[in-house]
């Protein structure tokens, strides 16, 4: 063989074998199921994370009580299959639970994942303890927020006391044994550690939300013309609703080309608004309401000012984020997860929870200073590119989770 043939030889075997090193270095391939309870959030929040353990080689179940074509269309185009599982989302029935918890346990021995990944209360409660019974050795754990049962109002009464009682035992049950947990805020974190949710803190970590993809959510210039509030929510009255609307009962004689926009979705949630309510409202004059979409972003440009005063127990509210990305000063409540987002006078204005006076007061200065929104909108946008950028945060649990 000639010199250059010898060379060629000796570098296609070092070329081998630093393939077959990188090859080995890389994660294998792994089954993987995402576990929800509500399933427009897996387009909506996770859709990015969905597709980076897809193209990372990883074969996906999406597991979801909905069976919602739009979904499932979606899904399908980025290679990840939908299986549908009951489940109540909010509610305390132990016969439609015990039957939710058989469902996620059939069908996990079924599909045989490596790897679990639930997100959100009932998901994590239920998926967690049905993961150890089918033998899932990999379970990872998402507490986007505690949710109702640990907020200060459910803590009122001795029914709530209870249910809080049984949520914490059934946590500690489904996060026994777990590779990772990771929470949205510090005060969710606190209570994971104070009621001894898990039998080790060390695998608890911090994530900054679910983050918001700064593309899809690209900054728009806020309308200057007049003051227009906008709340996205699911229509709670722990979300603040009631709040906002009595807020614009205070602004609307001062400021009657002022708008109070309200776009979400009703609920079978026992602290819900009615339809009846919410058409008294629109036929006093105090707010329009917008039903509900599958795109805010519209609805976002033709705002400039975005209003969450909610005291629910939120985790980081994805509806802030998105608001943040767009560009929108953002009024919201000093409660943990809400006020993870603001800054005070800076990118908007934290105000204290059930206090529709104070909330009216942060409104009112947006009123009378329409520029403030498009100077404090631009700080939003720099916020969310610094902190919630998804593609940031998916690597960060990709990691985690042993799936890069």
């Amino acid at each position: 063989m000639n010199v250059l043939g010898m060379e060629g030889a000796t570098g296609l075997l070092e070329g081998q074998a630093r393939t077959k090193r990188e090859f080995a270095s890389v994660t294998p391939a792994k089954r993987v199921a995402v576990v929800a309870s509500y399933s427009p959030s897996l387009i909506n929040f996770r859709l990015e994370l969905l597709k980076r353990m897809v193209e990372s080689g990883h074969s996906v179940v999406a597991l979801a009580p909905e069976d919602d074509p739009i979904v499932t269309a979606q899904l399908a185009r980025i290679g990840v299959e939908f299986r549908r599982v009951p489940m109540a989302r909010t509610g305390v029935n132990p016969l439609q639970d015990v039957h939710t918890l058989w469902a996620l346990w059939r069908t996990l021995r079924e599909i045989r994942p490596d790897v679990v990944i639930p997100y959100t209360m009932k998901p994590i409660i239920y998926g967690g303890i049905a993961a150890r019974l089918a033998g899932v050795k990999q379970r990872s754990f998402l507490v986007t927020g505690l949710g109702h049962v640990f907020s200060e109002a459910a803590g009122r009464s001795a029914k709530g006391r209870a249910v809080k009682a049984l949520s914490i035992a059934l946590y500690r049950h489904a996060l026994f044994g777990a590779d990772v947990v990771f929470a949205y805020n510090e005060a969710d974190a606190d209570d994971i550690r104070r009621h001894r949710m898990l039998d080790d803190e060390h695998i608890l970590e911090l994530v900054p939300g679910s983050g918001v993809d700064l593309e899809h959510f690209a900054y728009r210039e806020p309308r200057r013309d007049k003051a227009v509030f906008l709340l996205v929510a699911r229509l709670l009255e722990d979300k603040g609703v009631v709040d906002f609307v009595e807020a614009a009962r205070r602004l609307k004689p001062q400021f009657p080309a002022a708008e109070f926009r309200i776009l979400g979705h009703f609920d079978p949630n026992p602290s819900a608004i009615s339809r009846e309510q919410m058409d008294a409202w629109v036929k006093e004059g105090l707010v329009t309401y917008l039903g509900e979409t599958r795109d805010v972003r519209p609805f976002l440009a033709d705002c400039n000012v975005f209003v969450l005063p909610s005291y629910y127990r939120e985790g980081i509210p994805r509806s802030i984020l998105e608001a943040l990305s767009t560009g929108r000063a953002i009024i919201t409540t000093a409660l943990p997860g809400c006020r993870d987002t603001v800054v005070d006078g800076v990118n908007g204005y934290l105000v204290p929870a059930r206090d529709p006076r104070q909330l009216a007061q942060a409104m009112m200065h947006f009123a009378e200073n329409p520029a403030d929104a498009h100077r404090m909108g631009l700080r939003s946008r720099d916020i969310a590119e610094s902190r919630f950028d998804v593609h940031e945060v998916n690597k960060r649990l990709m990691r985690r989770f042993g799936l890069t």
